[in-house]
């Protein structure tokens, strides 16, 4: 597979980025709010832009990557979330593809990124021989720790990444 799929929801539709998604994405990971437990700093737009391109590799080079969530009823862009590799050294991340998801403050509290997270897993389910995923979140992160929770993910190890605590959890193929 070399472009994400579409996958559909009752209110979402994740699809692939397009260079159409720069302005989005830019507002999205430039957001203090947002990336506050994601690496803590917002990110300009060249970084932005390596992410959207870094987006597609994965899925050239891998066959799973990022989805852009939209709203199903307005087209608006949400956020992201999908699968990724990002070689970040973590021993505990080798060898399985890592869950990742980053929404806007629109969503919060309304169970976009479990609706959306869920269409990845059953994809990744389906197509991917991967025996597990997993996902790093940091301690203090607590809504993202109860998504990873619904979505069948447990405790798999406590680490270090640039020199900030993270969980690692981990969910088995097909849970």
């Amino acid at each position: 597979m070399t472009t994400a799929p579409l996958l559909h929801t009752d209110r979402l539709i994740l699809r692939p980025h397009g260079v159409g998604d720069f302005d989005a994405a830019c507002a999205l990971w430039s957001d203090a709010q947002v990336v506050r437990h994601i690496g803590g700093s917002p990110q300009d737009a060249q970084a932005v832009w390596f992410r959207l391109l870094r987006y597609a590799g994965m899925w050239s080079l891998l066959g799973y990557g990022m989805w852009v969530v939209q709203d199903r009823a307005t087209g608006a862009f949400l956020g992201e979330a999908g699968l990724l590799n990002a070689a970040r050294g973590l021993p505990e991340l080798d060898g399985v593809p890592e869950a990742g998801w980053v929404l806007g403050p629109q969503t919060w509290g309304r169970g976009i990124a479990t609706e959306a997270m869920a269409a990845v897993l059953g994809w990744a389910d389906a197509y991917l021989d991967a025996p597990a995923i997993r996902c790093i979140i940091e301690p203090d992160n607590g809504a993202s720790i109860a998504v990873a929770g619904k979505l069948g993910f447990a405790p798999f190890a406590d680490t270090q990444m640039e020199k900030k605590s993270v969980h690692v959890m981990e969910r088995k193929q097909g849970m």
